[in-house]
């Protein structure tokens, strides 16, 4: 069995991209930080905010730098758990992260702040998602955008801005911004979860591998080139996926589509729990306040 380490540190770390991030996480901590008062008068961030800003970074990180990048053009299974991670998660908590002042300076740019209200009301929000989820897995598709860099980055781009936009009426704490609250966002959050089974389900039942990406040497190679190196890529004698990893084709799709729902419905459980939380604690405050203003009936 091959090891990854063939393909070299650049492949594996994207030592590029890890500046980039590490730059974008000094940019944040300076202006939520020292520079913050030239924007607001508010009050630093919580340090609970300041986590899930540098959680959301370092998964980031995991998915588009480390091996699972590289793991993600090898086997369908890790791609998905990479594309999981990348709708369902860092999302969720860079929009957690961000302080809602520093949304609102950015939404002082008129065409922006005009594109996310329209992107962001509820019933575009999932089907612009789940469109372009379920678009991106069309086998043609699929392997179009895995074999032309262009292609790559301009879907994959737009599927991670279409996450945000999906969670952005669930997790947003900006006056003006609430379209959703109480049991609409229970039901958002169901209707989220059903759009997806049916790329899932076509992926888990195929009969036969879907994607050439996969299964073809060539189209594997050219896949491979997205993240390798072409120096390092003509410098190895590959064959296709088996050289790494002894999962049948079919298999490894099944799973891969088994894994996504998986951690789909694990991460909208968890947030449905805190929704509904967030629900019935309003409506007990609600109800304790409707008691207390009731007339108290006087003594005889």
């Amino acid at each position: 069995m091959a090891s990854l380490s063939m393909f070299g540190f650049v492949a594996l770390w994207s030592p590029y991209f890890l500046a980039f991030l590490t730059l974008i996480t000094c940019l944040y901590f300076m202006i939520v930080g020292p520079w913050r008062t030239r924007f607001t008068k508010e009050g630093p961030p919580t340090r609970k905010q300041k986590a899930y800003f540098v959680a959301g970074i370092v998964l980031l990180y995991i998915c588009v730098g480390s091996p699972i990048d590289l793991l993600g053009h090898l086997i369908f299974s890790a791609h998905m758990i990479q594309m999981a991670i990348l709708s369902f998660m860092v999302p969720q908590l860079l929009i957690l992260g961000i302080p809602n002042w520093l949304f609102e300076r950015v939404f002082q740019i008129r065409p922006l702040k005009a594109a996310v209200t329209f992107l962001t009301k509820p019933l575009i929000a999932i089907v612009l998602f789940n469109g372009l989820f379920s678009f991106y897995h069309v086998p043609f598709i699929f392997d179009l955008a895995n074999s032309h860099a262009l292609y790559h980055s301009v879907i994959t781009t737009m599927i991670f801005i279409a996450a945000w936009m999906m969670w952005w009426p669930l997790l947003n704490k900006m006056p003006g911004w609430q379209s959703l609250s109480g049991l609409k966002k229970i039901g958002y959050i169901f209707a989220d979860g059903v759009l997806l089974t049916p790329a899932c389900a076509l992926i888990i039942f195929a009969s036969k591998p879907l994607y050439a990406t996969y299964y073809d040497p060539q189209m594997w190679m050219k896949s491979l080139a997205l993240c390798v190196p072409t120096g390092t890529l003509a410098s190895l004698n590959l064959t296709g996926p088996e050289m790494f990893f002894a999962f049948p084709l079919l298999e490894d799709q099944q799973l891969g589509g088994v894994l996504m729902k998986i951690i789909q419905e694990i991460v909208y459980g968890t947030v449905l729990f805190f929704v509904f939380k967030e629900w019935y604690r309003k409506e007990q405050e609600k109800e304790k306040l409707e008691t207390a203003v009731l007339p108290q009936p006087s003594e005889s």
